[in-house]
């Protein structure tokens, strides 16, 4: 059974779930150990054609899928021919496979792939060494890999990380440093930046500008602005959202800061599957308010096409600041030359 992240991972105030902490430290330990391990051993790959790693240094929601989604937006306008690879979680296929928007649903490449595959080629492979060979011999000239930075299975020209910008009132995107499950960290946060190559700071639409003491924590690392924005208005009317991914509450917050008129929203864990009983759950909350169903693309697309006919997908898009700035270090750091 999945459960809901806890929202004290995100609080540097050790006073929140001070128990919860200290029992599960010793289980942090072990998992910084033997990520570290596993790291340190790793013998990567070179693939045949640049790779780029869009990664993480917590568990799930800094928005790694919708930064992926736009440096392949970036390079494909420089000409370069780029294709997406992910694990594919949450599928049923092995892989290696490339995704079709036409034949494959969640249940056999997972949600984000399939979000991916609306931008790009994108493939899904649990071995990412045959993945990305499968994607060269197709005609990759770059890949993008989605949640990669703990991977090192192929050898990476370029690593970026993906850092949730939200730090207003209690909430840190790192928390108080803990490693899972204490905490919110997959690995220690100075070993996370040392394999770093920049870092993306990702805003939410309704805050002005990056918290200069996030900005600080990363040192010398190139840092570059990135905003989630809107790519539609939300339905209008009366609405009951719902959501299934790692910071459910971040999507209620875009949706009023869009001033949807949001009367009730219903959190999932991640890549939750709604059963039956949960979407006749939604539909009487929305008909107790009068109101439609909406949640995210991630979520929408892990509906059946019944259900996809009565809920609205709320699309998001990642957009930076600099966005010039970006395509230079990109196509500099990959080797390629302007068009």
């Amino acid at each position: 059974m999945k459960l809901n992240t806890p929202r004290w991972w995100y609080s540097r105030d050790r006073r929140h779930a001070p128990v919860a902490r200290m029992l599960l430290k010793p289980a942090s330990w072990i998992w910084a150990g033997v990520t570290a391990r596993r790291i340190a051993r790793a013998a990567p790959v070179d693939p045949g054609a640049p790779v780029i790693s869009i990664g993480n240094l917590t568990v799930g929601g800094s928005g790694k899928t919708p930064i992926a989604r736009e440096v392949l937006r970036l390079l494909q306008a420089q000409g370069i021919k780029a294709a997406a690879l992910s694990r594919g979680y949450g599928g049923a296929l092995q892989g290696p496979v490339q995704v079709d928007l036409a034949v494959h649903a969640a249940a056999d490449v997972g949600d984000e792939p399939l979000m991916l595959a609306q931008d790009a080629p994108a493939w899904i492979a649990r071995d990412r060494v045959a993945g990305a060979r499968a994607a060269v011999a197709a005609g990759a000239e770059a890949l993008v890999l989605d949640d990669a930075h703990q991977n090192t299975a192929l050898q990476k020209t370029l690593s970026l990380i993906v850092v949730d910008g939200e730090t207003r009132g209690d909430e840190w995107p790192f928390g108080d440093g803990s490693v899972f499950p204490s905490g919110p960290m997959r690995e220690p946060l100075a070993a996370g930046l040392a394999r770093a190559d920049a870092v993306v700071i990702l805003l939410p639409a309704d805050l002005a500008e990056a918290d200069p003491e996030l900005v600080a924590t990363f040192g010398a690392l190139p840092v570059f602005i990135a905003r989630l924005e809107p790519a539609a208005a939300p339905p209008s009317g009366p609405q009951v959202g719902f959501a299934g991914i790692a910071k459910p509450w971040k999507v209620e917050r875009s949706l009023l800061a869009a001033s949807c008129d949001l009367k009730d929203f219903v959190p999932f864990p991640d890549h939750a599957q709604l059963s039956d009983r949960d979407l006749a759950f939604l539909s009487e909350r929305a008909n107790l308010f009068g109101a439609g169903l909406v949640t995210t693309e991630k979520d929408w697309v892990r509906l059946s096409p019944e259900w996809r006919m009565r809920i609205t997908a709320w699309p998001v898009r990642a957009r930076f600041e600099h966005e010039a700035g970006l395509e230079n270090f990109l196509v500099n750091t990959l080797g390629f030359t302007h068009p």
